[in-house]
């Protein structure tokens, strides 16, 4: 059976912060960290080895693979900084349009630093995110 490699893990996100190479994206995590805490209310945990997560919902697909995710998250990563939306909603086509300097795949959006971005705009997609995300998925 199919086993998630992404799943909520008891490893501690400061330390996670500390270890990250680059100091600007350190610093940049850490600006990351206070507005999503304050923007969702949830306390950060680790997801995998790598994700700063943000709440929690369960998912089940049509196919009948299931499994948790956070709701909102973001990563530190070498490359750039990748940040963990709903994907798929047409609010959040309209905010990006006026994010500022990001590119983006199927789930994430990815970003160089905090500096170029809207981070109003980054509010309202982490607001957006939860909202979308928890009408597609209620607690039962």
């Amino acid at each position: 059976m199919y086993e998630l490699k992404t799943k909520e893990t008891d490893e501690n996100v400061i330390e996670f912060i500390e270890n990250v190479e680059s100091p600007k994206k350190r610093e940049d995590a850490y600006r990351l960290l206070q507005l999503f805490t304050e923007v969702t209310g949830f306390e950060a945990k680790m997801w995998g080895p790598s994700i700063i997560g943000f709440g929690a919902y369960h998912y089940v697909y049509k196919t009948g693979h299931e499994g948790d995710a956070p709701l909102v998250g973001f990563s530190p990563r070498k490359a750039k900084i990748s940040l963990y939306f709903a994907p798929g909603d047409t609010a959040r086509e309209t905010l990006l349009a006026k994010f500022g300097k990001h590119t983006t795949g199927k789930a994430c959006v990815y970003i160089n630093k905090v500096d170029d971005i809207d981070t109003d705009i980054l509010k309202e997609l982490i607001h957006q995110s939860i909202l979308f995300l928890q009408s597609q998925y209620p607690e039962k």
